[in-house]
């Protein structure tokens, strides 16, 4: 076959075209750190990536997930603590009132405390974390407990001497608020306010209050009440416990998600990261390799008709 020179410099220029884009791709892996930055260079590392990338932003949400459920969980536990102490003040305001020796002005001082107490329960009942009513099931927009309400009852009772609360007074909503903190596993971060909060829990106090306040009470019709604080407060205990052991599973699940978190960014990386080192290596080889195309390229491109016929 007669090789020309047109032959010659057709095929010096592709390879020279060749040169430019190896050495290309190989500036945009140094540049970028990643093994290709288009799909076309490599569909199988592009797929993986893609797969990868996903499994990545899954755990990441979760990791949002995670964050708000501790919100949620944290905030409970600490209005229970705080419930806790409220009432075991007024089984103690209890005591000291069922004493016989305690005149009606020190009994009207100890249901003036004990109406405090009563509105401070009504305020951790409408606790919010994230601007939202953590204890109002999943109508997180509207107060579980209307304190005006309560007031109402309170009054009403002192001249009645029954003691009934207003039809949603107390919010019956105990569905469950859950967030998803793995795939398929998802845990409620609520606790039930039935079993806190309820209609029985603030008439048991607006009832001793009114007691309190009606001269007639015998120390044994106030110290009928220190059973049902004291119930109210295992109730309380009860509730804490089972949200604590809610609480130490979503710790076994952050650790998970933090495993997860690591493992599916090294795959991640392994697939589209590049060799930092083999790309230097193999950047500094092709631009002497494309020197030298260069170089060669010169020499056979130069001649023309005029050279010929010298």
């Amino acid at each position: 076959m007669r090789v020309t020179q047109m032959m010659l410099s057709n095929n010096t220029l592709r390879h020279m075209s060749n040169s430019y884009q190896k050495l290309g791709n190989i500036q945009d892996q140094l540049a970028t750190g990643k093994k290709i930055t288009r799909a076309s260079q490599d569909p199988v590392v592009a797929m993986n990536g893609m797969r990868y990338r996903s499994q990545v932003t899954e755990v990441e949400q979760f990791k949002r997930n995670l964050s708000e459920t501790y919100n949620w969980m944290d905030t409970a536990d600490a209005a229970l603590d705080e419930v806790t102490l409220t009432l075991q003040r007024i089984r103690e305001l209890t005591v000291q009132a069922s004493n016989d020796s305690y005149e009606e002005t020190q009994r009207e001082n100890i249901r003036k405390e004990v109406t405090q107490l009563r509105e401070h329960l009504v305020a951790l009942a409408n606790t919010r974390a994230n601007n939202k009513f953590i204890f109002n099931g999943t109508d997180t927009i509207t107060p579980p407990v209307d304190g005006d309400a309560m007031k109402n009852a309170y009054d009403t009772a002192r001249v009645t001497g029954v003691v009934e609360l207003p039809e949603g007074a107390v919010s019956a909503n105990d569905q469950q608020v859950q967030f998803e903190l793995l795939k398929g596993v998802n845990i409620a971060v609520n606790i039930n306010p039935k079993n806190v909060f309820s209609e029985q829990f603030f008439t048991d106090i607006i009832e001793l209050e009114r007691t309190l306040s009606d001269p007639n009470s015998t120390a044994e019709d106030i110290s009928a009440f220190i059973d049902r604080v004291g119930d109210n407060i295992d109730h309380v205990v009860n509730e804490r416990a089972e949200l604590g052991a809610r609480l130490n599973r979503v710790e076994m699940v952050e650790n998970r998600i933090m495993e997860q978190e690591v493992i599916a960014k090294r795959i991640m990386s392994n697939n589209e990261d590049a060799d930092m080192e083999k790309v230097i290596i193999d950047l500094v080889s092709q631009e002497s390799v494309h020197r030298a195309a260069l170089s060669a390229g010169a020499r056979i491109i130069q001649p023309t008709l005029m050279d010929f016929l010298r």
